[in-house]
């Protein structure tokens, strides 16, 4: 008390609580603080996006050459591809409809279709070889400038901070080591390695912006530098059937991923507490443990853990789920074949064919929807499905429940695991659902060589990765790293095809099974459309569709090398497969098939 009496002590003591509050201020500054900077570059490229649009109208209003309108909107998508990152991050609604593929969105619930709008769709229109209505191409810019206006309304009034905007160019490696790599953006004019280049350009101002003296002299210059070495690696080669994508991927963007994390480890920024099907601190797509599967699960009560994997093999090979005791999940699911049975069709309980090939129950765990049809939205209700449907095993889950509750040593694991004196039907389904989700395991020799083993690909697999990516367009609906339909970097979706599949590899009559189209029956796009599976695994699992009518791997890829059931003349009015040749030779589809053995799990 008598300190306080000192003038010069209250001086000091209220100099300190002055200097502790702008200190403590300081420190969380960069996390409360809108980045204008940042938002101003993204401000910038969209009033060039905006410009460059208005200059397409006045060139298709006055009928200019094809040649030019096309090298315009090369332009136009260059720009996008400089705000893609902050695009896709942060308005993922808007980035759908500027640059998402030209295929009807569908409102499931409302059993409608959206009609395709924005870049891919002008694609399609600039570079066709038919004379395209041209009041219906400038309808679609009109659309794109309103798209565009939303992307200057909607940054204007959020908060842009430093940890969302190193999330947000983390996700753009990602997407640019999958979907950009694959072509997806572009279909019909094939200028993804130009994009690629400008997508990664599109890093320095950013990083340079939120970047420390610290980061400047240290991981900042090496991602310079290898965003610079990678774009001479695509200069050297802008021809999409000879590029070297596994080069590419495994050196150089595999390498930025890796430097994007020194990075943030140098500034100190921290994750976005969010849980993502790709882990925050993974540092490339191959990395052990890149994957959560917990982020495709219904809630967070069902998540996995190993007592629960353990026990829900127990029980997937237990004859106790199906009436009589007659069948178990490993029946129709064999580890040997991928968790597959190797038979062309399904088999009911009196032993006569069933509708549908037995799928892989291998890498399932990365889907939105299960079955061929989808027709389950995780694997939760996947087991329940078959378990109860009457062909398949026939069971009741209240009497399955009521058994394992009088299984004394099921009736301890169950209380162990989940807390509670009965077991319950969800609890059952969960440790099925727990056991399949552990069914990934990522030892391929592909995965072993993208970490870093260069001995784990033969020469003949090396070609047809290259293959796969390239010539032959696989990874554009088998996204890597899954090689299944679910879309990265944010894995939210799982995509279904129209391939048109014939009944048998003969390709001679079109299969009539209406797939997902079954459960929305006024939806045109979704008639005879199926999951895309994984393709990790794909040499155990023959025979191949949906119907088991593909024999072996040659007979599928002779079936994609003619064009789908298009090429092969068969009526698919809504195929969504390409039904242009791929023009393969026997040899490279060998290579092709080599390769997929090097997805197979050890």
């Amino acid at each position: 008390m008598k300190l306080l009496k000192n003038p010069f002590c209250v001086f000091l003591i209220l100099l300190f609580s002055v200097f502790t509050i702008l200190q403590c201020n300081k420190s969380n500054q960069p996390l409360q603080d809108d980045l204008v900077e940042v938002k101003n570059v993204v401000f910038k490229n969209n009033e060039l996006f905006l410009a460059q649009i208005h200059e397409l109208i006045i060139l298709i209003s006055k009928d200019s050459d094809n040649k030019i309108v096309q090298k315009k909107f090369d332009s136009l998508r260059q720009t996008y591809k400089k705000m893609e990152w902050a695009i896709e991050y942060f308005l993922p609604h808007s980035a759908r409809f500027i640059n998402g593929p030209a295929l009807p969105e569908i409102e499931m619930a409302e059993h409608v279709e959206i009609e395709p709008e924005g870049l891919q769709v002008l694609e399609e229109m600039l570079y066709s070889e038919e004379k395209q209505d041209k009041a219906e191409v400038i309808r679609i810019l009109k659309k794109l400038i309103n798209k565009g206006n939303t992307i200057k309304t909607n940054f204007q009034v959020i908060t842009v901070t430093k940890d969302q905007t190193f999330d947000a160019l983390r996700q753009e490696i990602f997407r640019i080591s999958s979907l950009g790599i694959a072509g997806f953006d572009t279909p019909i004019s094939g200028k993804f390695l130009e994009e690629m280049s400008v997508s990664l350009e599109s890093f320095t101002p950013i990083l340079n912006l939120i970047s420390t003296e610290k980061s400047q002299n240290s991981s900042l210059k090496k991602i310079l530098s290898e965003i610079n070495q990678s774009k001479q690696f695509l200069n050297k080669n802008k021809d999409k059937n000879t590029f070297n994508y596994l080069e590419f991927l495994s050196v150089h963007l595999n390498n930025l991923s890796y430097l994007l994390l020194d990075f943030r480890r140098e500034e100190n920024i921290p994750h976005v507490e969010v849980t993502t099907a790709l882990r925050k601190n993974a540092a490339q797509f191959y990395s052990k443990d890149a994957f959560d599967v917990n982020a495709f699960t219904p809630g967070k009560q069902y998540e996995t853990s190993p007592e629960k994997v353990q026990l829900g093999k127990q029980l997937f090979n237990d004859k106790i789920l199906s009436n009589n005791n007659s069948r178990s999940c490993a029946t129709c699911h064999n580890a040997e074949k991928a968790f597959t049975d190797g038979l062309e069709k399904s088999m009911s309980l009196d032993n006569t064919k069933l509708q549908r090939n037995t799928p892989s129950l291998s890498y399932s765990a990365f889907q939105h929807g299960q079955f061929w049809d989808m027709r389950k939205d995780d694997l939760e209700g996947q087991s329940s499905d078959v378990i109860t449907n009457k062909e398949e095993m026939h069971g009741d889950l209240q009497t399955i429940i009521l058994k394992i509750n009088q299984n004394k040593n099921y009736k301890t694991d169950f209380k162990k695991i989940f807390k509670t004196e009965k077991a319950e039907v969800w609890q059952l389904q969960n440790l099925l659902a727990s056991y399949i989700r552990s069914l990934a395991t990522f030892t391929s020799d592909f995965d072993e060589y993208m970490r870093g083993n260069r001995k784990a690909l033969t020469n003949k697999q090396k070609r047809g990765f290259n293959l796969f990516m390239g010539k032959a367009q696989c990874a554009t609906c088998h996204f890597l790293p899954l090689f299944n339909g679910t879309v990265p970097p944010n894995f939210k979706k799982t995509e279904q095809e129209v391939l048109g599949v014939a009944e048998n590899a003969f390709n001679k009559k079109i299969d009539s099974d209406a797939g997902r189209g079954k459960f929305h029956q006024t939806v045109a796009f979704l008639q005879n459309s199926f999951k895309t599976p994984t393709l990790r695994n794909v040499s155990k699992t023959a025979p191949y569709m949906h119907n088991g009518g593909y024999k072996t791997l040659q007979e599928v890829m002779q079936f994609y090398n003619q064009g789908g059931g298009k090429g092969f003349n068969l009526k698919v009015e809504n195929q969504t497969l390409s039904d242009k040749k791929l023009n393969l030779t026997s040899i490279e589809i060998d290579e092709i098939i080599e390769f997929l053995n090097a997805l197979n799990d050890k």
